[in-house]
């Protein structure tokens, strides 16, 4: 159930038309008053003899109490009462309860108040209604209606309860504001899928991932040919910003400008700053230099992902914020960056994942250096390719950031984050389906190569994976479909010269695999990152032959100078 406080109006009148109208779209159908503060008001809708007018005046008879300056300018009280698409439709009755519950909520009339405002309840659809007051109250008094807001969503979440409905998570006024109907029946009419809002709060995003000046963040924006307007102090110095989709325009055909703390509490200057403040100079130049192509890129990303995923769980909640908000500047990069077969996935999974960004928990920027400069390969890499190692080291990363969004699901649920803990969960589930579309091809190529092995080379595998692994998950491992992946994997690592029984076990216990679809799969990524072998094995050899081709990144490895862990002696 989703209660919404509209804008106040100045004509009672001119609500009710619309009310009791056909709707923008033909949309209402039998408009009637299911509820009203006297339980007698003349209802236009079912009654012939009642008129607009004559309930307007009703209505708006509390003002005759107050002389003319001292009424309201604004004294129209308008809410709408949604329930979700899967939820029972409800009784005239049941909203009528609801109505009379939603009104005593908001400071609206009490009956336990005395004197209250005088209102109406109007059904015009099976899945909401809309009521509509007058704010004077019987005695000439004004209501009190701080944080009516507030309260009436607490009353939806006892009505979801008591009336059967889905519960909605509660939310903590973190979360980006939400496009109005005029907002929705204006893409409609455009033919847009979304709203300007919600297109521009994308665009501002992923022009902010990984970006390290008011400069760049400003480039970023004009490049994506979206309208920027700057507000300047008189002094020179920049305060805000504002942005316009082009061809968004309002009745006189001037560019609608949304300011950046309207799209999203996060977006504004000022925050935006904040993500710089942590910034290194000197060694950070040969930082930047680093991107040199979509498959180098990222690995960096997996293993700064990683990184933040085994220090999360002890970390303090400010540096604990400053890598999910950062996780969701690489999410940004990555779907911006990513090839067709996982772009709508990984743009939906940084859509979601923005509500999860963002907590009354302030984030201490500085700590989250690795995963903005990640963010910022990942830009500057450019597109990768949905084929080769681009392809591989796609599945690789989106393995690894499914893994911290997880984490960040766990660190809002023990914060008692409602919204950004079901968010987190979403995006998890997004990122699901964005793997299996990456990694179809390359863990089919090493399924092929795992199956081929010669007998005693796999023996030696299974020996090993049951010498590294606890005998519970070791033969879990054995008996997936991704087993033949592992141990190709596995084969690839002992011609590199690792110790694999170490390096698996040590891959095992980086972090809990319960949430793994699939732990061989798993295992897969971790060791091909530790080992810094090939994501994309198609030409890599058997260890009975040849040799395994060098990485994007130019090390061949078995290398010893090669970094990895537990290279064996030989």
């Amino acid at each position: 159930m989703v209660p919404k406080i509209h804008k106040r109006g100045t004509r009672t009148i001119g609500l009710l038309y619309y009310l009791y109208g056909p709707g923008k779209a033909e949309e209402h159908a039998d408009p009637h008053l299911v509820a009203s503060w006297d339980h007698a008001a003349p209802d236009p809708g079912r009654d012939p003899e009642a008129t607009y007018k004559q309930l307007q005046q009703l209505l708006d008879q509390p003002l005759a109490l107050l002389d003319e300056n001292e009424r309201p300018k604004k004294y129209v009280w308008h809410l709408s009462v949604r329930n979700g698409p899967t939820d029972r439709i409800l009784s005239d009755q049941e909203w009528s309860d609801v109505a009379r519950r939603m009104v005593a909520a908001a400071g609206i009339d009490d009956p336990e108040q005395g004197a209250g405002c005088r209102w109406v309840a109007v059904r015009h659809a099976d899945d909401h209604i809309h009521i509509l007051a007058t704010l004077v109250r019987e005695d000439g008094y004004r209501p009190g209606l701080d944080f009516d807001a507030v309260r009436v969503q607490a009353e939806a979440r006892s009505l979801e309860q008591e009336l059967g409905l889905r519960r909605l998570n509660p939310g903590d006024g973190t979360a980006a504001k939400r496009p109005t109907s005029a907002e929705r029946h204006k893409a409609d009419r455009q033919g847009r899928e979304r709203t300007a809002r919600e297109e521009l709060r994308e665009t501002v995003r992923r022009a902010v991932a990984g970006a390290e000046s008011e400069k760049e963040f400003f480039d970023r924006l004009g490049a994506a040919s979206v309208l920027v307007r700057t507000r300047v102090a008189p002094s020179g110095d920049l305060l805000g910003y504002t942005v316009a989709l082009p061809g968004d325009v309002n009745a006189q055909g001037e560019p609608v400008f949304h300011p950046g703390s309207k799209l999203g509490p996060d977006l504004s200057l000022p925050r935006i700053r904040e993500r710089w403040s942590g910034r290194r100079t000197g060694s950070r130049v040969a930082e930047q230099a680093a991107p040199s192509g979509p498959a180098s890129a990222r690995r960096r990303a997996s293993a700064a992902l990683w990184q933040a995923v085994l220090v999360m769980d002890g970390a303090d909640d400010g540096v604990a914020a400053a890598y999910i908000a950062a996780a969701g500047e690489v999410l940004d990069a990555l779907a911006k960056t990513s090839a067709a077969h996982t772009r709508r996935e990984l743009r939906e999974a940084a859509i979601v994942f923005e509500r999860a960004s963002r907590s009354h928990v302030r984030a201490e920027r500085g700590h989250d250096r690795a995963l903005r400069q990640a963010a910022r390969d990942l830009v500057y890499s450019g597109p990768a390719l949905g084929r080769g190692e681009d392809g591989a080291t796609t599945a690789m990363v989106i393995d690894a950031v499914f893994f911290l969004v997880t984490v960040a699901a766990h660190w809002h649920g023990k914060k008692e984050h409602a919204q950004q803990g079901a968010a987190a969960q979403l995006t998890a589930e997004h990122l699901r389906t964005a793997y299996r579309a990456a990694a179809a091809q390359p863990m089919g190529v090493l399924a092929v190569r795992g199956r081929s092995l010669a007998l005693p080379v796999l023996r030696r595998q299974v020996l090993r994976v049951r010498e590294a692994l606890p005998s519970s998950l070791a033969e879990q491992v054995l008996a997936e479909a991704g087993w033949a992946a592992l141990a190709a994997t596995l084969a690839d690592a002992e011609a590199a010269g690792y110790d694999t029984t170490a390096l698996l076990a040590d891959a095992a216990a980086r972090r809990e695999l319960a949430s793994a679809e699939s732990v061989s799969d798993v295992l897969v990524w971790r060791l091909r990152r530790a080992a810094d072998l090939p994501a994309d094995a198609q030409t890599a050899t058997l260890p009975d032959g040849g040799s395994v081709p060098s990485d994007p990144a130019g090390r061949k490895p078995g290398n010893p100078a090669a970094k990895g862990p537990q290279r064996r002696r030989r």
